[in-house]
């Protein structure tokens, strides 16, 4: 059984996804009252899974006409997606960094869930069992390399 935080990130991807510019405008305390929950629970849900790793910009408005803006960013085209992963990764990445980044290619079916787990598994600090920041380093050349060879292949093929 999913619990309420799942059902409620569901519920805003699902709106998220049928909205013309991939943006969405919510009120906290309704979301919370259709959801029977509490307001912080709604708070929860967006900081921890709608995150700008994870592909998302949250704005919000506090206060009495108060508002939650959720905005679905897009990756760049695939000409463009090799570049935006080199720029991104950049020298270092800590294992949240990664794991935000892996996720938003998941989501926008760039790979699929088995390449994500072994991405996932390869940049972890138990693999890279050494001290920061050299584990960093490390993470940061493997995946910008693993997801160029995962990529590259695939953006060659729907360039030609």
């Amino acid at each position: 059984m999913r619990n309420t935080s799942d059902i409620i990130e569901q519920y805003l991807k699902q709106i998220l996804q049928q909205s013309p510019g991939q943006s969405i405008e919510i009120q906290r305390n309704e979301l919370a009252d259709r959801f029977q929950c509490v307001p912080s629970q709604i708070n929860y849900v967006i900081s921890t899974r709608f995150t700008l790793e994870k592909g998302y910009l949250v704005e919000s408005k506090r206060g009495g006409g108060g508002y939650i803006r959720i905005q679905r960013l897009q990756l760049p085209r695939q000409g463009e997606l090799l570049a935006h992963i080199r720029e991104s990764i950049g020298s270092q990445i800590d294992q949240a960094s990664a794991e935000g980044l892996i996720y938003q290619m998941t989501e926008a079916r760039l790979i699929n869930a088995r390449e994500a787990a072994l991405l996932k598994a390869a940049v972890s600090r138990e693999a890279i069992a050494v001290k920061l920041p050299l584990r960093d380093e490390i993470r940061a050349r493997m995946l910008k390399f693993m997801l160029i060879a995962l990529l590259g292949t695939s953006a060659a093929s729907k360039d030609s």
